[in-house]
């Protein structure tokens, strides 16, 4: 399954995209140091491989992974610094480290005891003065542990953490080789990876064929290979990622979580059911409760209403009583006129008689 998915991945990662992408951000280069002034300080000349995980690795890795590369990042009159453990029971002196680097002509510029580091290095600017001045760390690999706290953030911030070597062969010379001639690949805590793979100083076929050897030395490297990788990106350090490889979603995860919705879906349409279903009994449990009883308990509030419902009948009828009487008054001062205009009339007759 894994040789088929790696197959499937170098036809997908052809030579032509990698091509594609670093013509592209050279001719970016190019544009950008037209438009922009000529600066004091060095600018950045490194390309990085953007390395994006599935999964997060389950222990975070303090040493870094060593990526062999055809062509070495770091330049032959490069600045190495190497720290050694000068314990009494290391049996290493800084005279006889120093005698064996002349004597092999190891390309190591200068040597640090564990002692100094702790005295001399203690304040934060001579930590950043000691990461600024050479281009890469060596450490014997039974002071590893210790060196976190001795160093500080300043060497993990620009990844210049030191790269571990076994002082007790006789090799030094091979590994530091192997070393400088290697991309450092940090697995951390999250997801994602940042690795130095070029030099912008190499020639074209150059990059491109570090880029290809980097892609395949991390998918190696990496827990589950090329199942738990999910992307490659090329960048330079403020350009826009180019992407090189994008894994194809797990249709298999997209099935399962289709089926759990269709399964909440019927199991909340369920619960909708019944609780209409439980409603509706309620109701007619009501009813029926209603129906049996004669009477009905009287509450404080129902006696209010009751007291509210006589006051207005008061009220209605003294209303309608005051009506009454004002239509019996008015239909006696009709009466009397009358009267009273019969009675003149009767007179003028008697009168006229």
């Amino acid at each position: 399954m894994a040789k088929n998915m790696g197959v499937a991945v170098a036809a997908a990662l052809s030579e032509l995209n990698v091509e594609k992408a670093v013509n592209a951000l050279l001719k970016w280069r190019d544009s950008q140091s037209q438009a922009q002034k000529p600066q004091l300080l060095e600018q950045d000349e490194f390309l990085y491989l953007i390395v994006s995980l599935k999964k997060i690795p389950q222990k975070a890795r303090v040493n870094p992974i060593k990526v062999p590369l055809p062509h070495p990042i770091i330049d032959d009159p490069a600045e190495l610094c190497l720290f050694i453990d000068d314990r009494s029971k290391s049996g290493i002196t800084k005279d006889a480290a120093s005698k064996k680097i002349k004597s092999e002509n190891i390309p190591i510029n200068k040597v640090i005891k564990l002692s100094k580091l702790k005295t001399d290095y203690k304040p934060f600017e001579a930590k950043r003065k000691l990461c600024d001045s050479y281009d890469m760390f060596f450490a014997d690999k039974r002071i590893i542990p210790l060196l976190p706290r001795l160093l500080g953030k300043q060497f993990f911030k620009k990844k210049k953490i030191p790269v571990p070597v076994d002082l007790k062969h006789n090799n030094w010379k091979e590994q530091i080789h192997n070393a400088c001639s290697s991309a450092m690949l940090f697995l951390g805590s999250g997801t994602c990876c940042v690795v130095k793979v070029a030099k912008l100083s190499l020639e074209k076929k150059e990059i491109v064929e570090n880029v290809i050897a980097a892609i395949n030395g991390i998918a190696e490297r990496v827990p589950s290979k090329w199942g738990n990788i999910r992307s490659f990106h090329l960048k330079l350090l403020d350009s826009l990622a180019l992407p090189l490889f994008q894994a194809m979603p797990d249709l298999r995860l997209k099935i399962l979580a289709d089926a759990d919705h269709h399964t909440s879906s019927k199991e909340e349409k369920q619960e909708v059911e019944e609780e209409e279903d439980d409603t509706s009994h309620q109701k007619t449990k009501k009813k029926k409760k209603n129906k049996g009883r004669i009477h009905d308990v009287q509450y404080m509030d129902d006696q209010e209403h009751i007291n509210d419902s006589n006051s207005e009948a008061d009220r209605k009828h003294e209303i309608n009583a005051n009506i009454s009487t004002k239509k019996k008054k008015t239909a006696l001062k009709k009466l009397c006129s009358i009267d009273i205009k019969v009675k003149d009339k009767k007179k003028k007759k008697s009168l006229a008689a």
